[in-house]
């Protein structure tokens, strides 16, 4: 079951690599299906969903915009998608941070100079207007980092975040999606039940996160998650029985859960989280 992560910046032809692996291998391309499904889990319009992400959002869009649900949404998406039998290709939503410790998913970076990216945004919107195209590439990529920084805390550029990483001013595109592909087939990257069960892992602890979020009683406990073969620990700070059940209640619902186990532990000493 191949699963593909496509990072990519305005203007690199990232979409066409996406593309490309996806008619190579025969799988999906996930990127507008996962607009419509946060649009309706979180009750908005995709277009709310889409300036939100792309740094557009207004000042009452933000205010009104619950990030952490957003987030944690996203994650249970891009996580269920990549779990398909038939495997998938997702392109951005933080996929490659989401999925880069399962070992037989690949991670790829497709990026090229600024103006390269300038001159083909310009050659593609049929526009003279360097200026204004320069800073609609600089908006993406900052609304971009912003978020990777604050729900990953990292700087998503930096190439150690990725198995591959192809520069499009060089590297035609088809030469990139045989690169993708060569990795893709090594043994390196072959799937183990071990890696398939941490896969599931991770998405059995994003499906309980969203279902605590999405749950009023425990929308604001801000609770880890963590998942070991069907077995759910919790991980917040101390409260009474009461509120401990409420939160085992909620996340025992939730389809694939055998067990739950809450741990009162401060919040920053948690291990890292499985979304």
């Amino acid at each position: 079951m191949p699963v593909i992560t496509i990072t990519r910046e305005m203007g690199t032809l990232g979409k066409d690599v996406a593309a490309g692996l996806s008619d190579e291998l025969g799988i999906p391309l996930i990127y507008n299906e996962i607009v419509d499904h946060l649009a309706d889990r979180l009750r908005v319009r995709k277009s709310h969903v889409i300036r939100l992400l792309d740094g557009r959002a207004g000042l009452l869009e933000r205010l009104a915009a619950d990030k952490i649900s957003l987030f944690v949404h996203t994650a249970d998406e891009v996580i269920g998608m990549a779990l398909q039998n038939n495997g998938a290709i997702i392109r951005g939503w933080g996929a490659n941070f989401l999925l880069r410790a399962v070992p037989h998913v690949v991670c790829v970076r497709v990026c090229t100079p600024f103006d390269t990216r300038k001159r083909r945004m310009m050659e593609r919107l049929n526009t003279d207007s360097g200026s204004e195209v320069s800073g609609e590439i600089q908006l993406n990529d900052e609304a971009h980092a912003a978020i990777v920084r604050r729900h990953f805390g990292v700087q998503w550029t930096d190439s150690e975040h990725y198995d591959l990483v192809l520069n499009t001013q060089r590297v035609s595109v088809g030469e990139c999606v045989d690169q993708v592909l060569a990795l893709l087939r090594s043994p390196a990257f072959k799937e183990t039940e071990a890696a398939r069960n941490q896969l599931e892992d991770l998405g059995l602890a994003a499906r309980v996160r969203a279902a605590l979020v999405r749950a009023p009683e425990t929308r604001d406990r801000r609770l880890e998650v963590t998942a070991e073969r069907g077995k759910i620990t919790l991980w917040g700070h101390k409260c009474s029985a009461n509120e401990k059940l409420t939160c085992v209640e909620v996340a025992t619902a939730v389809q694939g859960v055998r067990d739950v186990a809450y741990r009162s532990r401060p919040l920053q000493t948690a291990p890292a989280r499985a979304h």
